[in-house]
């Protein structure tokens, strides 16, 4: 008797139907919405991120803000050291689901000019990040 090995054939997904929660990354930093943005900019040098995952009082994601957006806000004229995240953020940011296809989340990502959303779960909770290759 001779053994047969069977080959199974891989049908390779377009990768545009992939969902986001195979391509995301993990969470990284995260922080409350109350915090500065001095001490934000410290927690991005320290961790060495280009992006924090900003969370209300109840834990829930609330959005994301990158090293551009927290330097900007600090060389702006109206900046005092008194200023927090939620300030920055300004309300909800812009996030996605876990079961979104990356075509869908790109066109989006690009539509908005977002170098990073974040994947949050049904009750807002961050899973993830995701980012566009440059």
């Amino acid at each position: 008797m001779t053994l047969v090995q069977m080959q199974s054939r891989l049908v390779r997904a377009n990768p545009a139907h992939q969902a986001v929660v195979d391509a995301m990354e993990a969470a990284g930093p995260q922080v409350c919405d109350d915090m500065t943005v001095e001490v934000a900019l410290s927690v991005m040098a320290s961790a060495r991120a280009g992006h924090l995952l900003v969370c209300d009082e109840d834990g829930l994601c609330a959005g994301l803000v990158t090293l551009a957006q927290l330097a900007a806000v600090r060389d702006g004229d109206a900046y005092t050291d008194r200023i927090r995240l939620r300030d920055v953020l300004g309300g909800r940011g812009p996030s996605t689901s876990p079961l979104t296809t990356m075509a869908e989340a790109e066109h989006a990502m690009r539509y908005r000019r977002l170098d990073a959303l974040p994947v949050v779960d049904e009750q807002g909770s961050a899973l993830g990040v995701l980012a566009l290759a440059r």
